[in-house]
């Protein structure tokens, strides 16, 4: 009896997908069908979705490039324009001051004008700071030109890949989103190559490349339906879903559940409850989680290695300009392989060793100094900190700088409160 129901089941399902039971194998086993299922209830990934994201990502590479900029450019900046040591790194940490600024203002912006047309600010203040730098004479025009980068990577860090998590598909959601940390780190490692290979000046001016390609991209791409959604333009909503989906597919069911959501995030904004709403007991896991591991990456030195590296290999009397192409090779294969290995081994393994392989990298450069001193091995320091810096960048690549963007994305994307749903 159990089996005639669950045939009974299984048939009236696949009947409802669109499936012919005539093309149905009865003996197919249970994955087969809820695979099968699947595949009928997912959208399809079209050029369209591609394209965008794209588009979108090279706001990201933007971001990566700001982070990584400021450490091959030292020697150059310092000697060029006569910098003190204090007075440059006012430069290099004047980019976190503008990024916050950025980012606590970015969703508002995002809201109030769309996921392009926030993409296409933050690329105008991009492009501003980065001319400003590179026409500086001093220090206070390079100051400004950072801190005006750092506020458009700041709104880089939320209209992005919002956007991304906006368009795609629930079923490759995880995949598209991680362009944004892959991009990311690819800028980063790309500005410490070439940093070490070319003026800084140059190394600024290559940092505009992707906000000009960006800019006029954005007039190609879609708006975010459930933006679109949210701000009541139901018509213009449905029009991009179907652009995005493609022109035959059939987006009713997906375009009915952002409607849900849309009414859901009404009526909370109306209650005032909202915000609280994320609190509740069944998201504490996921919040903790989310939060903490982005905490943790920033908090763990991150910034430290990154914007100074140079002088971390000059300190230690090794090589800034091998040691920083050295490093930069190290991001982009530990990067690369990072995506790769992702699906493939999961988001905990990866962590995990990206996390150990990171904090050893941090306690071999600090033991680096404590041989410093010539009578007990300055060589050794020299090595020790190549071998430290390199362990803690690529590890950091390989799991800890990109996993915690993704997770992000997937946790919260079965969300019912207002985050991405």
């Amino acid at each position: 009896m159990e089996e005639d129901n669950s045939s009974v089941i299984t048939s009236s399902l696949i009947v409802k997908s669109g499936v012919s039971m005539a093309s149905y194998d009865s003996n197919n086993n249970e994955e087969e069908e809820l695979l099968l299922l699947q595949t009928q209830h997912s959208s399809p990934v079209t050029l369209r979705v591609i394209f965008s994201s794209l588009v979108a990502v090279c706001g990201s590479y933007v971001y990566g490039h700001a982070v990584g900029y400021s450490s091959p450019a030292e020697t150059g900046i310092i000697e060029d324009l006569g910098l003190t040591t204090a007075e440059y790194s006012v430069f290099s940490s004047i980019l976190t001051i503008g990024a916050m600024l950025g980012a606590v203002l970015s969703g508002r912006i995002a809201d109030l004008i769309g996921r392009r047309g926030a993409m296409g600010i933050s690329q105008m203040f991009c492009i501003s700071g980065w001319l400003a730098m590179i026409f500086s004479k001093d220090a206070e025009w390079l100051d400004i030109g950072r801190f005006v980068l750092g506020f458009g990577i700041g709104l880089v860090s939320y209209a992005v890949p919002i956007y991304i998590a906006e368009i795609t598909p629930k079923h490759v959601r995880g995949s598209f989103t991680a362009l944004n940390p892959l991009l990311m780190g690819f800028g980063q490692s790309f500005a410490f190559l070439f940093g070490s290979l070319i003026n800084w000046r140059i190394l600024a001016l290559i940092g505009i490349i992707p906000g000009v390609i960006q800019l006029p991209g954005l007039f190609f791409v879609p708006e975010s339906p459930r933006w679109l959604a949210k701000v009541g333009r139901m018509k213009d909503f449905e029009a991009a879903l179907q652009i995005l989906r493609g022109e035959n597919a059939d987006i009713s069911e997906e375009a009915a559940e952002i409607r849900d959501y849309t009414n859901f995030f009404s009526v909370s904004q109306i209650s005032g409850d909202g915000f609280l709403n994320m609190f509740q007991r069944k998201y504490v896991h996921s919040l903790i989680v989310g939060v903490g591991l982005i905490v943790f990456q920033r908090f763990g030195g991150l910034y430290g290695f990154i914007f100074y590296a140079s002088s971390i290999f000059e300190s230690a009397g090794f090589s800034s300009r091998i040691g920083t192409i050295a490093a930069a090779i190290v991001q982009i294969i530990t990067t690369a392989l990072g995506v790769v290995l992702v699906d493939r081994s999961g988001r905990r393994p990866m962590l995990l060793i990206s996390t150990t392989g990171a904090c050893l990298g941090c306690l071999i450069t600090g033991l680096a100094f404590v041989f410093k001193d010539p009578n007990c091995g300055g060589e050794l320091s020299a090595i020790l900190v190549l071998i430290g810096v390199l362990a803690y960048l690529g590890f950091l690549q390989l799991g800890l700088g990109g996993i915690p963007w993704i997770i992000m994305s997937e946790e919260y994307s079965s969300f019912t409160v207002p985050f991405v749903a």
